[in-house]
This record gives C-alpha cells, sequence and structure tokens, in this order.
C-alpha cells in the first residue's frame, strides 16, 4: 500500500536486543538540544520559567495527597457507621477530611489555571525570542548565504515549530519531574500493598512509549526532507493570492493551473501524514487496550483482597486510586518523553540555523574608511567564481578608479557588471585578488564603516510599504528623524515632485499592503529609490540601472544633476543607456567576466569597437 513501509523480516533475537540499544542510544543522544531550549525560555521570561517549575512542583505532590485524603474520608464513614454515631456527629467527625480534600482540589484547581495562563504567556514571549534570534542570525549572515537555495530550506525547518518545540522541550521536562515525584510518592504507599502492582505499571506503559517514538521521528523526517517543496507550497500560493502577480495570472489563465499544482503537492503530503498518523494510531490503540487489560486484572485482584477482609474499604478505595494514578502517571511521563523526543528533534533544526557564521569576517579592530577618499579604488588581477560553482564570472579584473571620477560599467547581460558592484561593496571577496581602498585591501576596514562609505541603489530596489518619509530615511537610518536631510535627498534625487502631488506629503503611506497606502508607478518609485541613495553622505555613489523606468527627459535631468551632486565623490554607473553612459568620465566595457575596453565615450567611439557597435545599434533604434 503506498506510503505504508512493508513490514521487516524477522530479526534474530541478539540482532533485536543490538537494535534495541541502537534505537536507545540515538534517542538518548537526541536529547542533546534538552540544555538550549531551558536557556531558551529562561531568556524569554526568567520570572515565568520560576513561577511554571514552582507550579510543576506543587502539582507533584498533589495527587498522593489527594489519595489519602480519599482514604481517610472512606475509613472515617465506615468507622462513624460502625460505631453507631447520629448524622450530625458523624458529619462533624468526616468534615475534616472532606475540607481537606476540598482544599487539596481547589489547590490543583487554582495551580492547573495558573499554569495554562503561564504558559500562554512564556508561549508570546518565547515566540518573539525565537523570531528575533532568527531574524538577527539572518541580518548577520552575507549575501552569499541569499543566494543559496539550500540556505531556504535550512531556513524553512528552523522557522517550523521552533518556538513551540523549545517551550514543548522545557514543558515535557517539567512534566516529567512533576510525574517521577507523583510516582515517587504514589508507589510509596503502594509498595505497603503490593510491590508487583508497581512493577505492572511500569511495564504495561513502555511499549506504547517505543511505538510512538517510532512514529514521532518518521513525522520529523519526513517533514525535514520536504522543506524545499514546502517552500514551493509557500510560493505557489503566494502566487495565487499576491497583488505582485495578481494581474498576470489572471491575463494568462495561471490561476487553475498553479492551482492544480498546489492541490497536487498538498495532497502528496496529506497522504504521507496521513499514513503515518493511521499506524501512530492504530499502535497507540493497540498497546492502550493491553494497558486497559492489565489496568482491571489489578483492579479486580485488589477488589478481591478487599472482599477477604485483607484490607479496609479505605485500603481499598486508596490503592485504587493509586493505581490509577500511578498508571496515569507513567503513561504521561513516557509521552512526555516521546513529546521530548520529537521537540528536540526540531529543535536541532533552529541550532543548525543559529550556528551558521558568516563567511565575510569583519577583522576585530578593522580599520575605519577613509572619508574623503584620496587614492580611489583599485581592482587588481581580481577573478570570482560564486561559492558552490565552477563557472568563473570575472577573471583578472584590473581597474582603477579615481577619486572624484564617474565610471560606467556596460555589457550584455551576464557579462559580469553586478558581480563586480557586489565585490565592490564587499558583498562578497573576491575569489583571486585583492580590491583596494586607498590602497588597503577592503577585508581590513571594519565592515559597519566601510558600508558606510557606499550610497546604492540597485535595479531590484526594494519599494518599502512604509511612508515616504521612511522610503527615503531608511538611506541613512540613524537620521530617520532629521526631516530636513530627507527632503534634500527627495530634492537631489527627483522625489520633490512626485511627493508633492501626495495628499499626506511625506507621511503618505506608499504601497497597497495597508488601509489608505497609496501606489506610485515605476518611475516615481524610482525616483523615491534615488532619493533613498541621496539620503547616505557616501563618498561613493553606485548606481545599477537607476533609471530603467524613467522617460529619457527625466533620466537626463537626474543624471544632469547627479552631475552635479557628485562632485569631488566616485561615481559608478551601470547602464543599458548610451545616452546615459556618455556621460561618465570613463567607460569600462565588460564581456565574459573580462574588461575588454576602457576609455571615454569619445576615446571608444574612435576606437570602434565593442562600445561603439552596442552604441549605434542602439542609436540606430532612434532614428
Amino acid at each position: 500500500m503506498p506510503g505504508i513501509d512493508p513490514a521487516p523480516p524477522a530479526r534474530p533475537r541478539n540482532g533485536l536486543i543490538a537494535r534495541l540499544r541502537t534505537e536507545l542510544l540515538e534517542f538518548w543522544q537526541a536529547l542533546r538540544n534538552t540544555p538550549y531550549a531551558f536557556r531558551f525560555v529562561w531568556a524569554a521570561s526568567r520570572r515565568a520559567a520560576l513561577a511554571g517549575g514552582a507550579l510543576t512542583l506543587v502539582g507533584a505532590l498533589l495527587p498522593a495527597g489527594q489519595a489519602w485524603a480519599g482514604k481517610l474520608i472512606i475509613d472515617a464513614i465506615v468507622n462513624a457507621t460502625r460505631q453507631g454515631m447520629e448524622p450530625a456527629a458523624g458529619l462533624r467527625y468526616v468534615v475534616p477530611y472532606l475540607a481537606l480534600e476540598l482544599a487539596l482540589l481547589l489547590v490543583s484547581s487554582i495551580t492547573g489555571q495558573v499554569h495554562s495562563l503561564i504558559d500562554r504567556i512564556l508561549q508570546m514571549q518565547l515566540t518573539n525570542h525565537v523570531n528575533s534570534l532568527l531574524i538577527r542570525k539572518a541580518i548577520s549572515l552575507d549575501l552569499r548565504f541569499f543566494e543559496d537555495p539550500l540556505f531556504y530550506d535550512t531556513l524553512q525547518n528552523a522557522r517550523r515549530q521552533a518556538d513551540t518545540s523549545a517551550l514543548n522541550i522545557v514543558n515535557s521536562t517539567l512534566q516529567m519531574v512533576q510525574q517521577v515525584i507523583t510516582m515517587a510518592t504514589l508507589v510509596a504507599l503502594l509498595l505497603r500493598f503490593s510491590p508487583w502492582l508497581a512493577v505492572i505499571v511500569f511495564v504495561a506503559a513502555i511499549p506504547a512509549f517505543l511505538s510512538q517514538g517510532q512514529h514521532a521521528e518518521r513525522a520529523f523526517r519526513a517533514v525535514t526532507r520536504r522543506a524545499p517543496e514546502a517552500r514551493l507550497l509557500n510560493y505557489l500560493e503566494t502566487l495565487l493570492t499576491g497583488i505582485e502577480s495578481v494581474k498576470e495570472v489572471k491575463l494568462l489563465g495561471l490561476g487553475e493551473p498553479l492551482l492544480r499544482r498546489y492541490q497536487e503537492l498538498f495532497t502528496r503530503f496529506y497522504l504521507e501524514d496521513r499514513a503515518i498518523a493511521e499506524r501512530r494510531t492504530l499502535g497507540g490503540l493497540a498497546w492502550g487496550m493491553l494497558s486497559n487489560l492489565v489496568y482491571y486484572g489489578s483492579y479486580a485482584w485488589i477488589v478481591l483482597r478487599t472482599i477477604a477482609g485483607l484490607i479496609t474499604l479505605g485500603d481499598m478505595t486508596m490503592f485504587l486510586g493509586i493505581f490509577r494514578h500511578s498508571q496515569s502517571s507513567v503513561r504521561t511521563l513516557l509521552d512526555s518523553l516521546n513529546r521530548l523526543y520529537e521537540s528536540n528533534l526540531f529543535l536541532d533544526n533552529l541550532l543548525i540555523y543559529l550556528k551558521l557564521q558568516p563567511q565575510l569576517v569583519a577583522p576585530v579592530n578593522g580599520r575605519i574608511a577613509p572619508a574623503p577618499i584620496v587614492q580611489g579604488i583599485e581592482f587588481r588581477h581580481v577573478s570570482f567564481r560564486y561559492p558552490g560553482s565552477d563557472v568563473t564570472v570575472l577573471r583578472d579584473i584590473n581597474l582603477h578608479i579615481l577619486p572624484g571620477e564617474r565610471i560606467a560599467l556596460v555589457g550584455l547581460n551576464g557579462a559580469g557588471k553586478t558581480t563586480l558592484i557586489k565585490l565592490l561593496t564587499r558583498l562578497y571577496d573576491p575569489t583571486e585578488g585583492q580590491v583596494l581602498l586607498d590602497g588597503v585591501d577592503l577585508r581590513e576596514y571594519d565592515l559597519s564603516s566601510l558600508h558606510q562609505r557606499f550610497g546604492i541603489i540597485f535595479q531590484d530596489f526594494v519599494r518599502y510599504q512604509f511612508t515616504v518619509r521612511e522610503n527615503i530615511g531608511f538611506g541613512q537610518v540613524d537620521a530617520l528623524d532629521d526631516f530636513e536631510r530627507i527632503k534634500g535627498a527627495a530634492e537631489r534625487g527627483g522625489a520633490d515632485s512626485v511627493i508633492e502631488k501626495l495628499a499626506q506629503g511625506y507621511d503618505t503611506m506608499l504601497g497597497r499592503r495597508w488601509e489608505k497606502g497609496q501606489e506610485l508607478s515605476g518611475g516615481e518609485w524610482q525616483k523615491i529609490a534615488l532619493a533613498r541613495a541621496f539620503m547616505r553622505k557616501a563618498e561613493v555613489l553606485v548606481l545599477d540601472e537607476p533609471t530603467s523606468s524613467l522617460d529619457a527627459e527625466a533620466e537626463y535631468e537626474v543624471f544632469r544633476r547627479f552631475g552635479e551632486l557628485m562632485e569631488g565623490r566616485i561615481a559608478v554607473l551601470i547602464s543599458h543607456r548610451f545616452s546615459t553612459v556618455r556621460m561618465a568620465d570613463r567607460i569600462a566595457v565588460l564581456s565574459a567576466g573580462k574588461i575588454v575596453e576602457l576609455g571615454s565615450h569619445a576615446e571608444l567611439i574612435e576606437l570602434d569597437g565593442a562600445y561603439a557597435r552596442l552604441f549605434n545599434l542602439q542609436a540606430e533604434g532612434y532614428r
């Protein structure tokens, strides 16, 4: 049957023992993450963690106290009856024991409710703590991780049940402690009656425990294995419901085909999960019935002892209560151990993610990047391959950008222009060679101060669904409250004319994600992004296709002002529009990862090489 593993062949007895020993060792090793869970919970809320521990101790002592109180009540009633007490006198005789049981009941009810409240509060605090750890780790990692699909599988698995797993581990551990204390008090009473009952209670629950543990591991392996497909499921849902894709999905009639892919994938997950759940349920039913048979067999034996006059009615009531509680405690203990095991497996994914280390290491006490730049930027015999790839994207690049120079990078798609920018801004380190700033390797600079020297707008710039003020101010986040600086950046980027038309000006919410959000055209968004780049008082401004959504007139105005604003500072421009490129002091032509031509527009036209051919092809399109 699909989704069901075939029955394993019969094993020799020694093989079964060895397998059991191996499984127990693997089980024990899987619990290694338990200390980390306690650290997470402790960091999330020490007060709630301490309160939960105290309530666990109280809860552990209550069952034995309640069983003893029940015995006292029954024996008091029997004694009152035997002594022929009047009802009122008999009631007064029994009332203290009833009050004791009522008090224990109230304590149990109160501690249960308070414990639930603490769990809910702790869950919220823990979710915030774990999510913050996930995000802070993502912030610390360099670009190479985010361009690797395997990283997203790791992140997908880390996100899944990370916060609930940590709390489940702590709760399961505390519950185990509670049940161990409870069982110790109950067994101490039970041993007075029959040591064999204590053994039976424990042994009857072991098979169910082993069965549940096996299915928990299968469920975990299934969920972890299909992380890439789970991301595809999320992606399909985003395509079918997101504003960014809705127009094209409707016009191309992609709705039903993509929905069918979503349903096929979901159905596959469902069938696999159902098969595991069915086997887990069948195993639970079988072993549960065995436990019930053992319980009622022992029940009958205790009743027979009572009828024979070997124990009192109160003793019988207490022993039955103890036996029932003991069996329940053992079952709860082993279930908690199974949950502890399963949660440890899921927490392993979070810990694997949190152990990732950035590859771009900032040196201890690194140099502060210079301002102003005196000697310029130099690429010295730079070659580069992306991690995990054998393809050389850049080959022996040698380029010296002088202080105050405006340089343009041109070439066909895939020539290596954007990769060169990534090396310039130290989003990656070269595979070979060096990138120097004022004669010093970029790897020797403090990374934070180095990034402060760059203002940049990428072709795929972010459209922040926040206010205009924040969209621009994010360019220099520590100056977010400097409104005059934000206005100045808007003017330099040409966004002031866009903002004037908005009803709430700089306080207008942009995008369609929020109520009353104002959507902008592509060109208007690009002006906002340019203003964000101008927000930073950078020594180097990098513009990667910054005017692709602007018309020719708006583009000319931006670069006319751009030349004025970048006086004395380095500007690096990537553009396919040669009307823009020709405004640069020098133009570097890249092809297959190499600089094949370098010079001014006039020099390259006179050279009549690759640049001249591309320029003439584009110019021909305007005739």
